[in-house]
């Protein structure tokens, strides 16, 4: 290869150098030698902060190690380039041997690797472990639609209950307590109707047997506030006489 032109190569890649160096100074490795929350952001503790706050500070962390990451990989490669200059092996194939065109080395000084062997032309095709979780919503978990099962959407309801950060303004649907502070908070957990918590058939749906708890407590007392006998309205007379007998 011409002197002349190794010559210019070196001098970018030797101003590239300085110039990530000086930056990587700058911004402390982007953050990343503060290793503590109050370092970073300025808070004791994430206790008190709304989970929203904390997981935008997650994101933040995460796009400067990406970030650092990309630049050091960027630094080795010049360290590298350089080296194979002083080596004179500068413009040759680390993987086949060739001599590395031109017009490559001038595009990417810092490549040690012709075109056809270069470490950066597959694409990683690797998902994130939280979508195998996130998707379909609420998880992974079959829906049954001729039967009310217990699914994932349950089980978020069911912690929920011990309540959440969030607070009226986040819930889009009236909330009876300030603990309810979750979407289809009045929503029945495992059954449809509040009477299948305390009537009960056999296997061929006959031999109706109750077995009294406070939910069948209030469903009476439901029924006697509106003067019904059911929550349909009142039984037909063919089946008030029994009902009432």
């Amino acid at each position: 290869m011409i002197l002349h032109h190794v010559a210019a190569l070196r001098k970018r890649l030797l101003q590239e150098k300085q110039q990530i160096e000086q930056r990587l100074k700058q911004n402390d490795h982007f953050g990343l030698t503060k290793t503590s929350t109050y370092d970073s952001v300025g808070e004791l503790s994430n206790y008190d902060n709304h989970p929203a706050d904390s997981g935008t500070e997650l994101y933040e962390r995460e796009k400067d190690l990406a970030l650092n990451e990309h630049t050091e990989r960027e630094l080795h490669d010049i360290e590298r380039a350089l080296q194979a200059m002083e080596e004179g092996t500068y413009g040759i194939c680390e993987v086949c041997g060739k001599p590395i065109p031109l017009e490559r080395l001038e595009a990417i000084p810092k490549t040690t690797f012709c075109k056809e062997h270069s470490t950066d032309q597959a694409v990683s095709q690797q998902r994130p472990i939280e979508e195998s979780v996130l998707s379909p919503p609420f998880g992974e978990f079959v829906v049954h639609e001729d039967a009310e099962t217990f699914d994932a959407e349950d089980s978020w309801q069911k912690v929920a209950r011990f309540g959440t950060s969030d607070t009226p303004s986040d819930v889009q649907e009236d909330a009876e307590h300030y603990d309810r502070m979750y979407i289809d908070a009045g929503e029945q957990i495992g059954y449809v109707e509040p009477f299948e918590t305390f009537a009960a058939t056999d296997l061929y749906g006959t031999g109706i047997t109750i077995y009294p708890n406070i939910v069948h407590e209030q469903y009476e007392q439901m029924l006697d506030d509106e003067h019904l006998m059911s929550p349909l309205g009142d039984l037909p007379a063919y089946e008030k006489d029994p009902y009432t007998s």
